[in-house]
């Protein structure tokens, strides 16, 4: 038996008569009922039954049907595998980050899918965590890192690492000298938050709601470097992520706040559309967020 054979007849099943199988092959229907008659004669067994409308198969064409759907499944399976293959040489990434993950967990990441994978096309949206949901949603993004939890029903999200949300201030703020520091203490403070939409926002504020600490003022800033520059200026206090301040801890600029009960645990998401075939390039970025080498030292559980 020979596959050309076996495809004339997967055409003549699926499509249930010779003449739709001989368009779909783009072939003369002659030669599909002759190279059917071969096939059935070297199997010794009638596949299809011809009716005045099509045909209809038999005990045997059922039985050979089955075997033929597997194989072609197979080998568009196989195509597809070859053709993904080779997205990981030619192809695309299109993943966006959260700020705090892309500004500091992010780039090292890059570097070493760059070098493993040099072929593929990058591209990076650093935004908050509602904008990287609805670029996820829309298809302009392949995956997002995250540090809020995607809520749409129709995202898939696993954790893949977790994050130290801490309280810092500037090594000269007369709360940073303290041994112990009290809500009363604090709420006399400016306090330094990212904007609505944040997913550090998010959580810093669900925090301090479960605490029930006011501040006396905020300040509302765009992106983690702003908050590390007003807070080592000694304009207010923030809770910010561990690994975000690594530079400034040991350069003496900032220092972390005597409050542990106000030092949490976070978990980061990479999240992506339920449904959606991710394409090799996407698949090999996340086979490297499960490398602890490639995670700062500060991050690393």
């Amino acid at each position: 038996m020979n596959l050309w054979h076996l495809a004339i007849f997967h055409a003549v099943a699926e499509t249930g008569s010779i003449s739709a199988g001989a368009a779909r092959l783009r072939i003369s229907q002659p030669a599909v009922t002759r190279q059917l008659q071969q096939l059935e004669a070297a199997l010794g067994s009638t596949l299809v039954d011809r009716l005045p409308r099509g045909v209809r198969l038999t005990e045997s064409g059922m039985l050979l049907y089955d075997y033929a759907q597997r194989i072609f499944a197979l080998e568009n399976e196989a195509e597809d595998a070859v053709r993904e293959m080779r997205q990981l040489y030619t192809g695309e990434l299109a993943i966006g980050a959260s700020s705090t993950i892309g500004n500091y967990l992010l780039p090292p990441l890059l570097a070493e899918y760059r070098r493993r994978y040099p072929g593929v096309e990058i591209s990076v949206e650093i935004s908050n965590t509602h904008n990287i949901e609805a670029n996820l949603l829309n298809r302009r993004l392949a995956l997002g890192l995250t540090e809020g939890a995607l809520k749409s029903p129709e995202l898939h999200a696993e954790v893949f690492l977790q994050d130290q949300i801490v309280p810092i201030a500037s090594a000269r703020h007369p709360l940073a000298r303290q041994r112990r520091i009290n809500d009363q203490a604090l709420s006399r403070e400016t306090l330094l938050l990212r904007e609505p939409g944040s997913g550090t926002r998010e959580f810093v504020d669900l925090m301090l709601q479960r605490r029930r600490l006011k501040f006396a003022n905020s300040i509302c800033l765009g992106s983690t470097e702003a908050i590390k520059k007003m807070a080592a200026a000694g304009s207010g206090v923030a809770f910010i992520s561990r690994f975000a301040i690594e530079a400034e801890l040991n350069s003496g600029t900032l220092k972390l706040l005597a409050i542990p009960e106000l030092n949490r645990s976070r978990p980061l998401y990479w999240g992506r559309l339920h449904r959606r075939h991710l394409p090799m390039a996407a698949m090999a970025f996340l086979a490297l967020l499960s490398k602890p080498a490639l995670i700062p030292a500060a991050a690393r559980p």
